[in-house]
C-alpha cells in the first residue's frame, strides 16, 4: 500500500501543475476548477539536494478544491527580510485550519507560490482578512512580494497542508509545546492565535471547550529577525499562566533590549530546555529547517516523547 501511495504522487504533481496552468489561462473571477486532488497523507521529509518546487514538495498534502480569489489590502515591512501581506478574501466558502498553508497563485508568473498563513481562522471567519509573513528571495513568488505586490494587486489562493490544531468541542484539553525556528514561526503563531481565540470564546461563554496552557521556544539568529516578538509579548501579558515563551538567539551582536531581556537565552533550544515541558499530556508542533526539525525530534526521542504526539512541518 505505501508503494502505491508513493508511486502515486508523480500524477497528483502533474495534475497540480496542471491546475496551475489553467489558472494562469483564466481571469481571477473564473477559479472555480477543482482539482484533481483528494487526500494523501504520510510525514512529508526532503531527501534530495535537488530544488523542489512548492506543488511537488506538497504533492502528497490535502488540498482543498477551491482556489479563490483575494485582494492584497495591506503590505508592510516587519523586519530587514520579511514582508507582512493582508488579503481581503470575499467568498464565505474559503476556510483553513490554524497551521495550514496557501497555494499562492499570481498572474503573469508561472511558478505557484506556498506560504504558511500566520493570522488565525477567527480573523478570517469575522474580517474576511488571512495574513501572511514572507521572507525575502530570489524565488519568483516571493520575489514578487517583496519588489511588486502592492495594495490592490490581485491574487488567488487555495488552502492545503496536514499540519493544523484543530480542536473539537467534545475533546479532552490538552497542553500545546510550539517550537519555531525562523520563518517557521508563521503557521505556529496561527496556532497560537488560534488558542487566544478558544481562550476568549469559553471567557465570554462562546464555548465550553476548556484550552490548556501553550509554551512557544522561539529561535532565531538575533532579536531583530524574532517575527511577532510585540504580539507574542501582549499575548503572554494577556494570558498569564496560560501561555508562556522563550526565545533564543544564536548570532545575537547587540544587547538584547530590557523588554525581552527575561525571556531570551542565547544559543539554540536545548534538550534540557524541552524537559521542562514533557508530559503525558502535551503535544508537540515543530516548524523550521530540516535539520533543526530533524534534532528536535531526536531530543524529543530521547525525552521519552511518544512519536504521535510530535507534529512537523518543514519547508527549506
Amino acid at each position: 500500500m505505501a508503494h502505491a501511495v508513493v508511486s502515486a504522487v508523480p500524477y497528483i504533481y502533474r495534475s497540480l501543475r496542471r491546475s496551475a496552468r489553467i489558472f494562469f489561462g483564466q481571469t481571477l473571477v473564473l477559479l472555480w476548477r477543482p482539482t484533481v486532488l483528494r487526500r494523501c497523507i504520510f510525514n512529508r521529509t526532503m531527501s534530495s539536494s535537488r530544488k523542489i518546487d512548492h506543488l511537488e514538495r506538497t504533492a502528497s498534502n490535502f488540498r482543498q478544491e477551491i482556489i479563490s480569489p483575494a485582494k492584497v489590502c495591506q503590505i508592510n515591512t516587519v523586519s530587514e527580510t520579511v514582508k507582512s501581506v493582508g488579503l481581503a478574501i470575499a467568498n464565505s466558502d474559503f476556510t483553513f485550519k490554524a497551521g495550514q498553508w496557501v497555494d499562492f497563485f499570481i498572474p503573469g508568473v508561472p511558478k505557484v507560490g506556498g506560504f504558511s498563513i500566520c493570522s488565525s481562522p477567527g480573523l478570517l471567519e469575522r474580517e474576511r482578512i488571512l495574513e501572511l509573513a514572507v521572507k525575502y528571495a530570489e524565488h519568483p513568488p516571493a520575489h514578487w512580494i517583496h519588489t511588486q505586490c502592492v495594495p490592490g494587486s490581485e491574487v488567488a489562493l487555495r488552502i492545503g497542508g496536514n499540519f493544523f490544531f484543530d480542536p473539537q468541542p467534545w475533546e479532552t484539553p490538552v497542553n500545546l509545546v510550539l517550537i519555531a525556528g525562523g520563518v517557521g514561526i508563521n503557521p505556529l503563531i496561527s496556532i497560537l492565535l488560534h488558542v487566544v481565540d478558544l481562550h476568549t470564546a469559553r471567557q465570554r461563554s462562546e464555548s465550553s471547550f476548556e484550552m490548556g496552557t501553550v509554551k512557544l521556544y522561539y529561535s532565531a539568529k538575533n532579536t531583530s529577525e524574532l517575527l511577532f516578538k510585540k504580539n507574542i509579548l501582549n499575548l503572554i501579558n494577556k494570558f498569564p499562566g496560560k501561555i508562556s515563551c522563550s526565545f533564543h538567539v544564536t548570532q545575537q551582536k547587540a544587547q538584547v533590549c530590557e523588554e525581552l531581556q527575561p525571556y531570551t537565552t542565547e544559543g539554540r533550544i536545548s534538550e534540557k530546555d524541552l524537559a521542562k515541558y514533557v508530559c503525558k499530556d502535551n503535544l508537540y508542533y515543530i516548524c523550521g529547517p530540516p535539520p533543526m526539525i530533524q534534532s528536535l525530534c531526536k531530543q524529543l526521542q530521547n525525552l521519552h516523547v511518544p512519536r504521535e504526539q510530535i507534529h512537523f512541518e518543514q519547508w527549506w
